[in-house]
């Protein structure tokens, strides 16, 4: 790996895999990353002031008005210490394989909890767009999340929860931001990820990369680039 450091790998890395073998080899392996895209900070912005807000209602012990307009009972995990440290980006929720050695962690929003204690993963999303609309990425981070707290050894209900604030721009600035606020409650499955996580550090084990994606669009981006170099 990049640095002599050992496999550690996200979700966002999972979905690289998937999405490009070569791309995710050069990044993983080697630290050559693609090019970033725009920082969107006020997305990073809302995510911290949605953690507070919910955490106020986990201090009092009652349910987000969210989750009452949807008719969702399950209530908020209470261990507020256990998910803070879940939700930090240097710890996280983690798995070691002793195999693979090599570790899967993520860095989860939120937990809802049932009545009979099993947890499921929530995330904040917040765009721009009019529709909100749960993509392939975000079935996977969901995936993953239950598959960390299974192998943590909680118990799973099998969904997961996807919290949208949309803004709402027919209604305006006016020095503030409205949102719309939107809740999907998505099956998760958890038995594919070991595989997955499997197939991406053999890939990293190997000494030349695969071959890019068919339709990976930097790819493409390098063969149009090339003739005008």
């Amino acid at each position: 790996m990049a640095s002599g450091k050992s496999v550690q790998l996200s979700p966002s890395s999972l979905d690289l895999f998937l999405e490009c073998q070569h791309c995710f080899w050069l990044d993983k392996k080697m630290g050559i990353q693609r090019p970033e895209s725009y920082p969107f900070s006020l997305n990073s912005t809302v995510d911290i002031l949605l953690r507070e807000e919910f955490d106020a209602y986990r201090a009092k012990k009652i349910q987000h008005p969210l989750f009452k307009e949807n008719g969702i009972k399950d209530r908020l995990f209470k261990n507020q210490k256990l998910l803070n440290q879940w939700r930090n980006n240097l710890a996280g929720i983690r798995y070691f394989d002793d195999n693979l050695k090599a570790t899967l962690y993520g860095a989860m929003d939120d937990i809802l909890e049932s009545e009979n204690g099993k947890l499921s993963p929530m995330d904040y999303k917040t765009t721009g767009a009019k529709v909100s609309k749960v993509y392939d990425k975000f079935q996977l981070q969901m995936d993953v999340y239950s598959f960390l707290l299974e192998k943590n050894g909680y118990e799973t209900t099998g969904r997961g929860y996807m919290a949208f604030y949309i803004v709402d721009k027919d209604k305006g600035f006016l020095d503030r931001l409205p949102f719309r606020k939107e809740i999907y409650e998505i099956e998760t499955n958890s038995s594919d990820i070991y595989d997955i996580f499997k197939d991406a550090v053999e890939v990293l084990n190997k000494k030349d990369p695969p071959a890019h994606s068919r339709e990976c669009r930097f790819k493409n981006w390098l063969a149009g680039a090339k003739q005008f170099i």
